[in-house]
C-alpha cells in the first residue's frame, strides 16, 4: 500500500479497478467521465482519462470528494 492509500488519497497512479474495489461509490464518478472501467479497468486513473479524454485533475478531485478523502 502506498503513502497516498493510506492516507485515502486516490492518485493518478491507482488502478481504476482497485479504486472500486475499494469505494464502490467511485463507479458513478468513473462514469460521468467516460472511464471505462470494465475493459479499461486495468490501468492507472491518469492513463484511463488520458485514454478515454477525461481531465485527470478534475476527475481525482471528484473521485476523492466523493469518497471523503478530499
Amino acid at each position: 500500500m502506498t503513502n497516498a492509500e493510506n492516507a485515502g488519497a486516490i492518485t493518478g497512479e491507482l488502478q481504476v479497478n482497485d479504486v472500486i474495489r475499494r469505494y464502490p461509490e467511485s463507479v458513478e464518478v468513473f462514469n460521468r467521465y467516460g472511464i471505462d472501467a470494465c475493459c479499461g479497468g486495468a490501468a492507472p486513473i491518469a492513463e484511463a482519462a488520458a485514454r478515454d479524454g477525461a481531465d485527470a485533475q478534475a476527475l481525482l478531485a471528484e473521485l476523492n470528494r466523493a469518497v471523503g478523502a478530499a
